[in-house]
């Protein structure tokens, strides 16, 4: 399974070129559906990067797992699992 943006990239063009070459007559639709997909899945990537700079921040600011977690809406120890940085002890 595709874990990197870029393996996923590359996995979601294959499986497009597979659905246009399917068939004697390739059946062409509309393909914004697709790129609002794609589109979506950067933004919540870099969203996703914004987030984990953002409690890394904190942390290096001295809050608690604590007080990240509920800024998160989860426990202490989802928000340590989700984020600490495990090259070095929190």
């Amino acid at each position: 399974m595709p874990r990197t943006i870029t393996e996923k990239e590359r996995a979601a063009a294959r499986i497009a070129e597979r659905l246009a070459t399917q068939g004697e007559e390739p059946e062409w639709r509309d393909a914004e559906p697709l790129r609002r997909i794609a589109d979506a899945f950067r933004r919540s990537v870099d969203s996703e990067a914004e987030l984990a700079e953002a409690v890394h921040a904190a942390r290096a600011g001295g809050y608690s797992w604590a007080a990240i977690a509920a800024m998160l809406g989860v426990s202490k120890q989802t928000a340590q699992a989700r984020y600490s940085d495990r090259r070095s002890a929190d």
